[in-house]
């Protein structure tokens, strides 16, 4: 009898640009302190649990905090090109202010046009849905049954709960998208459940940021 795929899904530590409010994309910003001190608060918690392979986004505030999470319990995260967080193309690296003041048509459409707005030298929100669902079940899949880590964006984490929960595209967000929140969902052979989302327990009241 085939066991259930687990996969916990995290969200990379606050950043620097999490605190100035700036979209990052496909962008980078190093880990804020407190984003170090969130990753390894993580690390800790996650020494007790045994994940038989462990992944992460290839951007770097991902595979930063991949590194202070697997330190205690000595995982090496692989890098998953495929869980990158949404390319924002002429927005990355902007705040919201900048955005309206450079590219009001461009925001304006960014936010109100759906799913299939393609954002100028970007991904569309549907072109960015289908690669990280695609990622998710090829990691499932290729290792079925298994206990999988996932470290990954605030992005990922909310196309795959509509993924999981086979909400539209269009269904506005009502879920915590945390710094450093566990976020566990399996594979059955029927399809996928939602374990738990948004699970900061382990931070003992230190802040964490919601996506934007």
């Amino acid at each position: 009898m085939v066991q259930n795929t687990l996969i916990t899904l995290i969200r990379h530590g606050e950043t620097e640009w999490n605190l100035s409010g700036r979209w990052q994309g496909h962008a980078d910003s190093p880990l804020s302190s407190r984003g170090i001190k969130q990753a390894k608060a993580l690390g800790t918690r996650l020494k007790s649990e045994q994940f038989d392979y462990f992944y992460s986004s290839d951007l770097g505030r991902a595979m930063h905090t991949a590194q202070l999470i697997g330190e205690p319990s000595g995982l090496v995260a692989e890098p998953f090109s495929k869980l990158r967080e949404r390319d924002l193309g002429l927005l990355e690296g902007l705040n919201t202010n900048e955005m309206l003041e450079q590219y009001p048509e461009i925001y304006n459409s960014f936010r109100n046009d759906g799913p299939d707005f393609l954002v100028p030298e970007g991904e569309s929100f549907r072109q960015f849905y289908e690669r990280c669902a695609n990622g998710v079940l090829e990691i499932a899949k290729k290792h079925e049954g298994s206990r999988i880590g996932i470290v990954t964006h605030g992005g990922v984490l909310g196309v795959i709960f509509r993924y999981v929960l086979n909400l539209s595209l269009e269904t506005e967000r009502n879920f915590v998208l945390l710094n450093c929140s566990l976020n566990r969902i399996e594979r059955k052979q029927n399809g996928w459940n939602l374990i738990s989302w948004g699970d900061v327990a382990h931070l003992q009241n230190m802040e964490t940021l919601d996506d934007a």
